[in-house]
């Protein structure tokens, strides 16, 4: 068990939180969900022991061990890869170089000969003659194959080295696990694979990621960091989410009785219990959520951007035809004879592993790119908007302020009309005023979402859009495309973005495209079956 007892921690004044006092019990999974800046992945590192808080402390079973997923990329930089794994296990780390040290002299004396033996059968309860097999079947599960093992860290590309450091996250049999976005660079094969992992997991583990369908496979409870505080709720992101939005609507509808948002609420509590089947702790779940009242839930301070796209005239019937594409990027061939048509009313996903194959489809379709052959045309009734993943052209040299910058794109350049699409993306007041070159990544991403719904277009084109985006605008951005009555085509790595919004999948491989109508998971059901 993990107590957090009155724990609070201030910077420069600003209280993060204060007096939290939370008990993290083996056998759950636990999401760690707040906006931006509110102290997630600061109360990781004081949860991890990195960082002292102003008051209260942090207290672990000596008999229990903690394993934390680092970011640091380049920490191991100088060590192999299975070696790097196995430091996840300090202890058995300590005991193999001892044992090492001792067996390098050549005699030993009675004290030395002793120890050694203890060391031995330490070594072997901690299962360290079977180490570099489970370190090389960790690795081989998260995609990392067998002659990388042997190979120093800094020969792997990023995406790789982050696995090696999950995996080491993840040796040995910890018990309690600190895991800060684990699955970045990850692919569905991966992630799947650790959605599994932690289901099987009887330890403690502790999470924070902006992947909603990670956490809703994964979490039993939900520690929401706001109002100053930090409380669990049990149930996993969708719950929590849900039922947060009823509790404001309660609190707005001054005019309707509060009985019915009960009842509304009480309901919705039972039909999440009855599903709530596929986790092995469902059984204590469903008795913890039958005793969850209204009390329990409190309406959240967080800010959602309102994000809906409407098209200024509907498509006709010809929408787009795509005819043997083919393009090479710095001298390797990325699309080859690629041919589809979209037909009205579909909604489709770029997948797979080649992610500049579908970014270059993406650029092609908006006129970024030529095709080295093949053709495309487009419906004489469309008229397209284009997300790039990377935005940085629109942004680059310009002085302006976001009105300023917004109005170019408006067909009504008056200012109160600009300024309602920067209000929706949370820039109201004075904060439409701000200029360009102080923007965030996420704020520049609010930026363009506003750009696209301003232009009223019935096909979009976005190329990774939840990239830098917090919960909230995802969850935003997710429910106006699900809206959406115009076609699109989307690249995304959020696997709840693209189960709700797409209803044709379409995967890019080396002779040409897999597609699919229905959902991504029918599609990974059939791929991965």
């Amino acid at each position: 068990m993990l107590n957090i007892d009155n724990v609070s921690l201030s910077f420069g004044g600003r209280n993060l939180f204060s007096n939290v006092s939370i008990k993290f019990t083996p056998g759950n999974c636990y999401g760690v969900i707040g906006a931006n800046g509110a102290g997630k992945s600061t109360f990781l590192r004081i949860l991890s022991g990195d960082l002292e808080p102003s008051t209260g402390s942090v207290s672990v079973p000596r008999d229990v061990r903690m394993s934390v997923l680092t970011q640091d990329h380049f920490r191991f930089d100088q060590e192999l890869v299975l070696d790097t794994v196995i430091m996840g296990h300090t202890r058995l780390i300590d005991i193999m170089r001892a044992k090492d040290e001792l067996y390098a002299k050549q005699n030993l004396t009675d004290e030395e000969g002793f120890l050694a033996a203890e060391l031995e059968c330490e070594f072997a309860e901690l299962d360290g003659w079977e180490a570099e097999a489970d370190a090389s079947s960790l690795l081989q599960s998260l995609g990392i194959g067998t002659e990388l093992h042997d190979k120093q860290l800094s020969e792997l590309q990023d995406a790789e080295k982050m696995k090696v450091l999950l995996a080491q996250a993840l040796f040995g049999k910890p018990g309690i696990l600190i895991l800060d976005e684990p699955t970045n660079h990850l692919d569905i094969r991966a992630v799947r694979w650790l959605e599994q992992f932690l289901g099987d997991f009887a330890g403690t583990v502790i999470i924070v990621s902006h992947d909603r369908h990670f956490l809703n496979a994964t979490c039993t409870h939900m520690a929401d960091v706001d109002h100053g505080k930090i409380k669990l709720f049990v149930g996993n992101y969708d719950f929590w989410y849900e039922s947060s939005q009823l509790a404001t609507q309660m609190l707005k509808d001054e005019n309707k009785k509060k009985e019915d948002k009960i009842k509304q609420l009480q309901e919705f509590i039972a039909r999440f219990s009855a599903n709530a089947s596929k986790s092995k702790q469902a059984t204590s779940r469903k008795r913890l959520l039958e005793k969850i009242t209204l009390d329990d839930i409190e309406p959240s301070t967080r800010r959602y951007p309102y994000i809906g796209f409407k098209p200024e005239r509907e498509a006709g019937n010809d929408i787009l035809f795509v005819n043997e594409l083919t393009k090479s990027v710095d001298g390797e061939e990325v699309l080859r004879n690629v041919s589809f048509t979209v037909r009205k009313g579909d909604k489709i996903a770029l997948v797979g592993s080649n992610e500049i194959a579908n970014t270059t489809l993406l650029k092609i379709l908006s006129g970024e790119l030529e095709p080295d052959s093949g053709s495309y045309k487009w419906g004489v009734t469309i008229t397209r908007s284009y997300f790039p993943k990377d935005n940085s052209r629109y942004f680059a040299g310009i002085d302006d302020d976001l009105v300023e910058w917004l109005r170019q794109y408006s067909k009504d350049k008056t200012e109160n009309y600009v300024r309602s699409y920067l209000g929706k993306m949370l820039f109201s007041g004075e904060e439409a005023l701000k200029p360009l070159r102080v923007l965030s990544g996420g704020e520049r991403v609010r930026c363009m979402l506003a750009k696209m719904m301003i232009t009223n277009p019935n096909f979009l084109l976005l190329d990774q859009p939840t990239n830098h985006l917090d919960l909230e605008s995802i969850t935003a951005l997710n429910n106006g495309l699900s809206e959406y009555r115009g076609n699109l085509i989307l690249t995304s790595h959020d696997h709840q973005f693209i189960q709700t919004i797409a209803n044709r999948i379409i995967a890019i491989n080396d002779s040409g495209i897999i597609d699919v109508n229905g959902t991504y998971d029918e599609y990974l059901e059939s791929k991965y079956a």
